[in-house]
């Protein structure tokens, strides 16, 4: 069953189709991380910083209970019939519908393949067995930039479901921009599993959750509709995570071409006005979030050639002093040997092996080692022969201890950190200034 791919209709050139500003925007950042030669994603990891790409679409996660009308608000939402409405829980999982050049449904590991962020439910026995992916060619609205995810219906009692299901809900609430919360004024709205899963959601994303009264239309007269109301606002407010002021829960229902008139207010348009507002959001925070890697990437190059530059400081200064004990090590037993020799030999002997020059330049240089070495009574000579010997092999190890370098980067290296720190600081922000503009003057 994983990794099957199932064709549906033909294909749709996405060339022949409009493309919104925001999403254009959306793409051609995400390019800007990905691209193999340039991105962002690659010339971090150089650097060894973990980067994201930021997706080109948010991510709606729907729940409630059984036939609380979510695939049936998708449908509306996409203006095709994407998603089966009415299916048995014991035969529903989790399905993936998002946008596409072509109508095509996936399963198993062709939706992590397609889409890797998903990835980590490879962790979550069971789930892929039970994962799919529909793909609508549709643009209407705003789904081009929309991922919906549909969850099974949630129920009370002794169903047990062929995976975890709290658990990769919770899951897919940490990845997603929004959660709708469907309660369905006929069916199971407040059964503890549904309730017990929204309050540990709302703890962590709470600024995601919004609660609605679906298929309010169903629910009867007014008075029968505010009683539903009540009710489940009553339930819900005894969670302490849920008890907070200004809580709000709209009425909606999907119109229908044979729909009877209804005095009920339908407020499903918000939920589009919501979506249209988390996009914007989720630009503006793209844009943003580019700026924040483009300077995270230059002060990270900015602190290696910093870094480099203290490191073949220290290293001139390693050598310097390396040099100095060495040559100390290496002219005091030299020194000495010298004035023994020239102290073995008479004048004669030094005048013939080196001319009187050379002879009388070697007397001059070694007189104050001699009038050194005669001050010294001859009984300790041998000491302080060996305390010269000593001396000279501590210089020679002090010079090989302090002629330890640090690693510094080639000039290629460098080469490349400060055209990276160029590409960076100017052709991705001068990108950036101009996907600003063009998002503020749509």
């Amino acid at each position: 069953m994983s990794g099957k791919m199932k064709r549906q209709g033909g294909n749709v050139s996405g060339d022949s189709l409009m493309v919104s500003t925001n999403e254009k925007i959306l793409r051609e950042i995400h390019n800007l991380y990905v691209d193999t030669d340039k991105g962002l994603v690659p010339i971090a990891e150089s650097l060894k910083i973990k980067l994201l790409a930021p997706r080109k679409k948010i991510t709606i996660l729907l729940i409630g209970n059984h036939s609380a009308g979510k695939s049936t608000f998708i449908n509306w939402y996409v203006e095709e019939h994407v998603q089966k409405t009415g299916v048995a829980i014991e035969t529903q999982g989790f399905t993936i519908v998002t946008s596409g050049k072509k109508r095509e449904s996936l399963t198993g590991n062709a939706t992590l393949h397609l889409y890797p962020h998903f990835k980590p439910l490879q962790e979550l026995p069971g789930v892929i067995d039970y994962l799919n992916t529909e793909i609508s060619t549709s643009k209407q609205k705003k789904f081009s930039l929309v991922t919906f995810v549909d969850t099974p219906g949630l129920v009370d009692g002794d169903m047990k479901y062929p995976f975890d299901a709290d658990q990769t809900i919770l899951w897919l609430g940490d990845l997603a921009d929004l959660i709708f919360v469907f309660f369905d004024p006929m069916g199971q709205a407040l059964c503890k599993r549904t309730l017990d899963l929204v309050e540990k959601l709302n703890n962590a994303h709470g600024d995601r959750m919004r609660f609605y009264l679906s298929k309010a239309d169903e629910a009867g007269h007014e008075s029968d509709r505010q009683r539903v109301l009540m009710q489940i606002v009553q339930e819900l407010c005894k969670r302490p995570g849920l008890n907070k002021a200004g809580f709000d829960m709209p009425t909606i229902y999907v119109p229908g071409p044979q729909s009877k008139p209804s005095r009920c207010v339908n407020q499903i348009e918000e939920i589009c006005k919501d979506i249209e507002r988390t996009i914007n959001h989720t630009v503006q925070n793209t844009l943003n979030s580019l700026e924040k890697d483009c300077e995270h990437i230059s002060s990270e190059v900015d602190e290696r050639l910093y870094s480099d530059r203290l490191n073949s400081s220290y290293n001139l200064r390693a050598r310097v002093k390396s040099f100095s004990f060495l040559s100390i090590g290496l002219l005091l037993p030299i020194i000495l040997l010298f004035n023994f020799f020239a102290s073995s030999v008479t004048m004669d002997t030094l005048r013939s092996a080196v001319g009187p020059t050379g002879a009388e330049a070697i007397h001059a240089y070694l007189v104050p080692v001699r009038e050194l070495w005669d001050s010294v009574p001859p009984g300790y000579h041998v000491y302080v022969t060996g305390a010269t010997v000593a001396l000279a092999l501590v210089a020679l190890l002090l010079a090989r201890l302090a002629s330890r370098t640090r690693s510094t980067l080639s000039r290629k290296q460098k080469r490349s950190l400060l055209e990276k720190r160029e590409y960076v600081g100017t052709t991705i922000r001068n990108q950036k200034e101009s996907l600003y503009s063009e998002y503020l003057n749509q």
